[in-house]
């Protein structure tokens, strides 16, 4: 019988499959495992022969052994009757049925010996099913994991990671430059601010300044009518020609100007 080097033969498969491109691990697997359920089934039924055999063979033996007995005391019974002759050819039917029983006796210790092989052999292969069965399920997830492993492969591979990173240090120079535009623009806005209130703070010097000159202006400034040295005012009185109106705008003028 084959059967586990059947086994071995589909174990083996277990890692070719999970390794070859050109079949499904899943499908190997589960077809590994119904192999080897036929396998019990043809197994079990071999052992049911092989035990009906068995019992045939049994019940042969018995029935010779049981006739070689009978024809034994036949022999025994003749010879007390004083039947020589009779009693002779009941040891002959006697002789047959124990030559017969001891064939019979010898099959069936033969047919035992393989009926303990195969039902020894059911049995391991029953636990080796249950084995391969949890060992499908492992390699069934492992495989389903490296499928999925490989799909997330591609995907990576087929991505252009060089543009990404490309895009990426565009935007980031993009947001650096509109970073430096708003902190020039800030900048711009706090100088100027920063001149409104020199200029405010600067102004009341300037006013002060501004009212000192008026002031000097005002102490040095000679009075109305006042000439340069070495020359004597003139009088309305002696001035005969002098025009009123022009006194009346030079008045007004010194006036303007004191008040200034």
């Amino acid at each position: 019988m084959n059967i586990f080097d059947r086994f071995v033969r589909v174990v083996k498969s277990y890692a070719n499959a999970l390794v070859s491109s050109a079949e499904d691990p899943e499908k190997i697997l589960d077809q590994a495992v119904l192999e080897m359920n036929e396998d019990l089934i043809k197994l079990r039924q071999a052992s049911a022969q092989v035990l009906a055999s068995q019992k045939q063979l049994e019940n042969k033996y018995k029935a010779a052994q049981q006739a070689a007995d009978d024809w034994y005391k036949r022999a025994r019974l003749a010879l007390d009757k004083g039947e020589e002759n009779l009693a002779r050819e009941a040891l002959k039917r006697r002789k047959d049925y124990e030559d017969n029983a001891k064939a019979l006796k010898s099959q069936l210790e033969q047919q035992t010996s393989v009926v303990e092989k195969l039902i020894s052999n059911t049995k391991l292969l029953e636990s080796k099913i249950q084995e391969a069965k949890s060992k499908k399920d492992t390699l069934k997830a492992r495989a389903q994991s490296a499928k999925t492993a490989q799909r997330v492969n591609e995907m990576l591979g087929n991505i252009n990671t060089s543009s990404a990173l490309g895009a990426f240090e565009k935007m980031e120079e993009k947001v650096m430059a509109l970073e430096a535009e708003a902190d020039a623009l800030n900048q711009l806005s706090t100088d100027d601010l920063a001149g409104k209130f020199a200029l405010l703070e600067g102004g009341s010097s300037v006013d002060d300044d501004l009212d000192a000159l008026k002031r000097e202006m005002l102490g040095t400034k000679k009075k109305a009518g006042d000439l340069p040295p070495g020359r004597t005012p003139v009088s309305s009185a002696s001035n005969p020609f002098q025009d009123s109106e022009i006194e009346r705008e030079l008045n007004e003028l010194q006036r303007k100007t004191m008040g200034s």
